[in-house]
């Protein structure tokens, strides 16, 4: 459940827009919320997009493209380390 407060010039909108439109008013709400959410998601930067999935592929490590040099440096060192 949620509340929401309107100045009287945005409730009468509304109001004038839903009879106009023949829909109640949660639904329009709910419509506009969903567009915000999908436009706020638009003007974020594709790294933070897609941040949870980058580098997992297969392995499922988040930073194995980024540590990969020490992770070479420390299997030459066991395998060359006599």
């Amino acid at each position: 459940m949620l509340t929401v407060r309107l100045s009287p010039a945005e409730e009468k909108v509304l109001n004038e827009y839903c009879e106009m439109e023949g829909l109640p008013k949660s639904q329009v709400v709910k419509e506009a919320i969903a567009l915000y959410l999908v436009q706020h998601r638009k003007n974020s930067k594709p790294y933070e997009v897609g941040a949870d999935l980058f580098g997992q592929e297969g392995s499922r490590v988040k930073n194995k493209s980024t540590t990969y040099k020490k992770r070479i440096k420390e299997l030459l060192n066991e395998k060359h380390s006599h």
